[in-house]
C-alpha cells in the first residue's frame, strides 16, 4: 500500500494532507531519514512526527470507560471516542466498540477494526464471560444466587431464559456477577426482577482480561497475549 494511502487509512489526515506531511519531512524511518510517497518501508519502522505508527488493520484496544460516556460516534454529549486520539474515529476500516456499556456503566470496553475478532468475542458460542462489580440499593434477599444460577430465569419481554450466571456476595449490597451472555441492560434487569435496584455498575473483566494499570478514561493497545486472555476464564478477584 502506498504510504499516502496507509497514513490516510490510519486516520492521520486526508490523502492531500498526508502528501503535505511527507513533503515537509514529518514522515521518517527509525533512523530519521525522510520517506517519500512511494517508500516501501516496513510499517513498524515508520514514524509520524517522531512517533511510531498506530497498528495496521487488526488493532484491538481496551478502554476503562468512565461514567457519563455513550458508546456511539454520533449521539449528543460525551462519547467514548472522545477519550481516544481523534484519528481513531476516522480509521479505515472503522474502529468499532465490541458490545456496549450504557452511559451509567463504567469499566472494560473493547474496540477493534477486525470484524472476525469482533464476532468471535460477541458470538454466543464463545460464551466469553463478563464480570461486573455491582452496588445495590438495598440488601440482598439471599436467594438471588440460586435464581441466577438456575438457567431458568426469565426477564420481562424475553422469550428465552437466561444462561446461568455466577453471583459472588461481597456484602449485603455489593456483589460480583459473572455473565456468559449479553442482553440489553441485563444486570440491571436481573436485579430489578428480584425487587432491587442497581446504583453502581462496573465491568471489571472481559474473559481473563482485566483493567489492571488503567485509570478511568485511559486506554491501551492489546498484545496477542491480551487477546488470548479474553477467551480464558476470568482472572481471580483483584487481578
Amino acid at each position: 500500500m502506498r504510504l499516502v494511502k496507509l497514513l490516510a487509512n490510519l486516520g492521520y489526515g486526508s490523502r492531500k494532507e498526508m502528501q503535505t506531511a511527507i513533503r515537509h519531512g514529518w514522515v521518517t524511518d527509525r533512523e530519521g531519514n525522510r520517506l517519500k510517497a512511494d517508500a516501501r518501508t516496513a510499517h513498524e519502522d515508520i514514524l509520524f512526527d517522531d512517533e511510531p505508527l498506530d497498528p495496521a488493520q487488526g488493532v484491538v484496544l481496551l478502554l476503562n470507560k468512565p461514567l457519563g460516556y455513550t458508546c456511539s460516534t454520533k449521539d449528543q454529549g460525551r462519547l467514548v471516542y472522545d477519550l481516544l486520539p481523534d484519528r481513531f474515529r476516522v480509521r479505515k476500516p472503522v474502529l468499532s466498540t465490541i458490545g456496549r456499556l450504557d452511559k451509567e456503566t463504567s469499566g472494560a470496553l473493547l474496540f477493534t477494526d477486525d470484524g472476525t475478532f469482533l464476532h468471535r468475542v460477541i458470538s454466543p458460542k464463545s460464551e466469553v464471560p463478563k464480570v461486573y462489580e455491582v452496588t445495590l440499593d438495598r440488601p440482598l434477599k439471599g436467594d438471588e444466587g440460586i435464581l441466577f444460577a438456575s438457567g431458568e430465569m426469565m426477564l420481562e419481554s424475553e422469550v428465552k431464559p437466561l444462561k446461568p450466571a455466577d453471583l459472588e456476595v461481597l456484602d449485603d449490597t455489593h456483589v460480583r456477577l459473572t455473565l456468559h451472555e449479553g442482553r440489553y441492560h441485563q444486570v440491571r434487569r436481573m436485579f430489578a426482577a428480584t425487587g432491587n435496584h442497581v446504583t453502581a455498575l462496573i465491568r471489571s473483566h472481559i474473559g481473563g482480561l482485566g483493567l489492571t494499570g488503567l485509570d478511568e478514561g485511559e486506554w491501551r493497545l492489546l498484545s496477542d497475549a491480551d487477546k488470548d486472555a479474553i477467551f480464558s476464564a476470568p482472572a481471580a478477584s483483584g487481578q
